[in-house]
């Protein structure tokens, strides 16, 4: 296939020399090698810092060098030398500022001061801590009603930051917490929690090891949590099936070359992980599994007929599961036609799929954003429960569910309560532990705060960290709901677009990082702690010196804007920021399985929360695991763009050289691009046919009827290995064409991965 202007080989194999000069790199680009490889001796170590990329789970702590090539990027990134100091900000303009790149804001390095918004010369300027909190505190409280407030979490708060954060929106009055899991796998805490109580996996890290198949579904771990590859490889290399459905074909899902293996590097050799590679359409693998799951009982009546033991698990399926009959009856009204026609895949690769399941002892189900972030995810995740409970693959060693999340504590900041409908349970042991009522109205979460931002029934918005304008759907609509708030206040480590549309009132609060020491007044270094995908607790303390004596963390933050708009009559919030164990007390008082926290969380491995449903107790209304009977989708869009010629489904994605909205550099070696980011990804027939019709650069509609106009200009075409009808490209870039109207059944997740859209010539100059 023909290499074009930008565009080189893709790497052979995931890892490798690859990855260690993608390190070395970004070592260097931070201006700060030395103590950024100093740092990365300390990640996920029992006396150092828990990596702030992504939520794999951790080994045994110390038992080797416990990082990879993202982990390298996302410390290189945060120790870097650069600073964008006031002075920065009294050269620029907002308004300049805006027309940057995000790689250009982020790549001028850490912020060292706090900064209010100045309209009048379109800057921020200089504050102190005192006016910011007082300014910020005043004007909360002089709103009409907290609901007027939205407070946003970012996955990267610790958990006692996101349990201090949700205490002060509570004390103050509202529930309103907008949180980074709503855009990425708010659907598997919906339909896991429906199925078997809990809104988590229910594997270790060690089921990998004892696991005989494992389906790897909508996910790429090679660029999104590169050191589950390590595990992937391992149980490959045992004789385990990994099973790998994705529209597109990710090298780190192929072959792997692990850069710690001094024989293989030096060989430059690698080993393949996958041993069935099925690409079905986009939003067809409930379609999939459902198919999968006909087979099943098909074979399972052919063996009672025959004589044989049924091929199900029946004293699973009688003493722990509900509504089998039902699912069963639905999955027999399903035509072959229909899953098919949805899933793209053929009759042979659905009946290998069934071979692997039924021939393995204990299986694994493991998914990330390629499956929740479409209108029918809810449905999709259902399905997959339901194939595993089928022959017991829920509750014992080496078989469960696995949802892999993104950022590294998104999963444990819900676990300690950023959840905008709370339990009553919770807020009960709130209000007891505390002396306050807590708020019951259930608040808003990421969409329904934008539309309540733009509607004017919203006016102000805390963001803990991360980019709420660019990691969101409907980029322009959410800069002008932004932009009309009374006030706006981000607590950030960088620059990023989304400070750049301030309210009336505009704050940019800069924090210390994870990798960096937090020492409170009398010395003492502070530790916070995260939760893995896997439920497993760990502690983590930085080691760099911080990037400027101005900055504060976030939970002393969190306390100077508590302090000044609830006050301190009840809640000792300096207590809190002087002293986290005190946090950690009080989150062991009010979160059932966190006793002992202090103790627990110094263990090298820190522990691991109690997971019932691992233990085959399901907390759900009917006390047993739940089968779903949902029906397939009625049209996915897949099926939609087949009704016009010039119709394309688009699904976003990120680069290799990237993190959520956090641009590392400009390169995606897998997919073989270099220097560049507007690239849209095309199966090569189809781009034969867009370049013979409109060029070789392209704009990108939308085509959702809502009155709102959608374009994304000015885009190179890719040859990739992806399904006809498909298209993929790189998101922020591209959020301009997901609709903030469209979003999942149950879960209100950002469609994305299901974006419908038609091209145009590049005329623009």
């Amino acid at each position: 296939m023909a290499q074009s202007e930008g565009s080189s080989k893709r790497s052979s194999a995931a890892g490798g020399w690859g990855a260690l000069k993608s390190c070395g790199k970004h070592l260097l680009g931070s201006r700060a090698p030395l103590s950024g490889a100093r740092a990365l001796l300390k990640a996920n170590q029992p006396d150092g810092f828990d990596c702030p990329g992504c939520a794999w789970g951790d080994p045994e702590h110390g038992s080797s060098f416990e990082f990879c090539e993202n982990g390298v990027k996302a410390v290189a990134w945060e120790a870097t030398d650069k600073r964008t100091p006031p002075s920065f900000f009294a050269r620029h303009t907002l308004t300049e500022l805006r027309g940057w790149s995000d790689y250009a804001l982020e790549g001028e390095g850490r912020l060292t001061h706090p900064l209010r918004y100045d309209a009048a010369s379109d800057r921020y300027r200089p504050v102190s801590w005192d006016e910011a909190f007082a300014e910020i505190g005043a004007t909360l409280r002089g709103l009409d009603r907290p609901d007027q407030a939205e407070f946003y979490t970012s996955g990267r708060a610790s958990n006692e930051a996101a349990y201090l954060y949700q205490l002060f929106a509570r004390a103050y009055g509202t529930n309103n917490f907008p949180d980074c899991s709503n855009m990425c796998h708010e659907a598997s805490g919906v339909a896991l929690i429906e199925a078997i109580g809990i809104g988590k996996g229910t594997v270790l890290l060690e089921d990998f090891e004892k696991a005989d198949a494992i389906f790897c579904v909508g996910q790429n771990p090679g660029t999104n949590h590169p050191r589950m590859l390590g595990d992937l490889r391992r149980a490959a290399e045992r004789g385990a099936e990994v099973v790998v459905l994705n529209p597109v074909r990710e090298r780190g899902l192929e072959r792997f070359a692990d850069p710690q293996n001094t024989v293989e590097m030096l060989r430059g050799s690698s080993r393949p992980i996958a041993s069935h590679y099925l690409q079905p359409r986009s939003g067809g693998d409930m379609a999939a599994f459902r198919g999968i799951a006909k087979i099943v009982f098909a074979r399972d009546a052919e063996a009672l007929a025959a004589g044989r033991p049924s091929l199900l698990d029946r004293a699973f399926l009688d003493h722990h599961t509900a509504g089998l009959d039902a699912y069963r009856a639905a999955v027999e009204a399903t035509t072959w036609e229909a899953i098919l026609d949805q899933s793209g895949l053929t009759m042979d690769e659905i009946a290998a799929m069934a071979d692997v399941y039924l021939g393995a002892q204990r299986v694994i189900a493991t998914w990330a954003m390629g499956v929740t972030q479409h209108r029918h995810s809810v449905a999709t995740i259902r399905e997959i429960a339901n194939l595993l409970f089928l022959r017991g693959h829920i509750g014992r060693p080496g078989a469960g569910l696995c949802p892999v999340r993104g950022h590294s504590n998104v999963q444990g900041d819900r676990t300690v309560g950023i959840n905008e409908r709370p339990a009553a349970a919770f807020l009960d042991a709130l209000e007891q532990h505390f002396g306050l009522a807590m708020p019951r109205r259930h608040g808003h979460n990421v969409l329904a705060a934008i539309r309540a931002m733009r509607d004017g029934r919203a006016k102000a918005f805390i963001g803990l960290g991360g980019n709420f304008l660019r990691a969101t759907p409907d980029t322009p609509v959410v800069a002008r709901a932004l932009a009309a708030c009374r006030l706006t206040v981000h607590i950030a480590t960088k620059l990023n677009h989304a400070h750049l549309v301030p309210g009336a009132i505009g704050y940019l609060l800069p924090c210390l990082g994870r990798t960096e020491i937090d020492r409170n007044a009398e010395g003492k270094v502070q530790i916070v702690t995260v939760e893995d995908s896997m439920s497993m607790v760990h502690g983590s303390g930085g080691i760099n010196k911080p990037a400027s004596p101005e900055l504060r963390s976030e939970i002393a933050i969190i306390a100077g804007i508590a302090a000044a708009t609830v006050g301190t009559a009840a809640i000792d919030w300096d207590g809190f920021a002087a002293d986290h164990d005190r946090i950690r007390e009080a989150i062991a008082a009010t979160i059932p399985g966190f006793s002992g926290y202090n103790t627990r969380v110094r263990r090298p491995r820190g522990f691991m929360l109690r997971n019932l449903a691992a233990e085959r107790v399901f907390e759900t209304a009917t006390g047993r695991a739940n089968f779903s009977a949902d029906a397939l989708p009625a049209e996915t869009e897949h099926q939609a763009a087949r009704r016009t010629d010039d119709t394309f489904v688009l699904q976003t994605f990120r680069s290799h050289d990237q993190y959520n909205t956090t641009i590392y550099g400009l390169d995606d070696r897998y997919r073989g691009v270099y220097g560049e980011r507007r690239v849209l990804f095309a199966h090569p027939d189809d781009l034969a046919a867009i370049r013979d019709r409109l060029g070789e650069r392209v704009d990108i509609v939308g085509t959702h009827d809502d009155g709102i106009s959608r374009r994304a200009e000015d885009f190179r075409l890719v040859p990739f290995d992806m399904p006809r009808g498909a298209l993929a490209g790189y998101y922020p870039e591209l959020n301009v064409l997901v609709p903030l109207s469209t979003f999942g059944e149950g879960s209100d997740t950002p469609t994305s991965k299901s974006v419908l859209v038609t091209l145009q010539a590049r005329t623009a100059a």
